[in-house]
């Protein structure tokens, strides 16, 4: 019987840091309102978050604050949607502000900063799945998408997302009336540039609807699990 050598065991484990280091940013969603009083301490974790290379953070704005007296200019019906159906495949009732969900999988309420690190960091230790490329030329995108160690039989959405780094809010009525607020990372813009098998390596191709910066993320359909992750460079 073959016994492995320190030699090989230490390529091993080589290896397996390789490929943890290769496993990609991890995605943080995060659902906010500029009419939500316990929101500005997520938003601030938010701009920590951008800051780093292994971390996508997004900040996705809701419109269901909308009704207390201050409509939320960056809220799009489209992201209560995506909280909504994230709810559902988590077993959950309600949606509520603010709420970060970790690559498509799990939430943290509030502004809890070290619950997120721990799911951060979590991710980032597992081995990826997938990995993901994007390149931009002018408005035209190319994503290419390699599959690593993803189940068989599911169907991967592939989309674009387009951001804003910074936006500034004067607020003047709802909770957070006389208040002035900077919002990291805004999204803008979702684009579907296909869907994948997951089965072999494919290219797909997408045109921006603006100048701003985008990323690429590749989730199960149906709201699941993010599966890679990428800026687009």
């Amino acid at each position: 019987m073959f016994k492995p050598t320190a030699i090989a065991t230490a390529l091993t484990v080589f290896f397996a840091s390789s490929a943890v280091a290769d496993s990609g940013p991890v995605v943080v969603e995060l659902f906010t309102s500029q009419g939500c009083s316990s929101c500005p301490p997520a938003d601030r974790i938010l701009h920590d978050l951008v800051k780093r290379e292994d971390v996508i953070g997004l900040a996705l704005h809701v419109d269901y604050w909308d009704y207390i007296g201050w409509k939320d200019a960056y809220a799009d019906p489209d992201h209560t949607l995506r909280q909504r159906t994230y709810a559902r495949q988590g077993g959950r009732s309600m949606i509520y502000t603010p709420q970060m969900v970790v690559n498509g999988q799990q939430d943290v309420v509030g502004a809890q900063a070290r619950d997120l690190d721990r799911l951060i960091d979590a991710h980032l230790k597992a081995l990826p799945q997938a990995s993901v490329k994007a390149s931009r030329s002018g408005g035209d995108v190319t994503v290419d998408v390699t599959p690593v160690e993803l189940p068989e039989g599911e169907i991967y959405d592939v989309r674009v997302v387009q951001y804003s780094p910074m936006r500034h809010a004067s607020i003047r009525r709802g909770e957070l009336a006389g208040h002035e607020l900077d919002y990291a990372n805004v999204v803008e813009s979702w684009l579907m540039a296909g869907q994948w098998d997951g089965a072999a390596p494919q290219q797909f191709s997408a045109v921006l609807t603006s100048e701003l910066p985008a990323v690429v993320l590749v989730q199960q359909a149906g709201h699941g699990p993010i599966v890679a992750a990428a800026h687009v460079k």
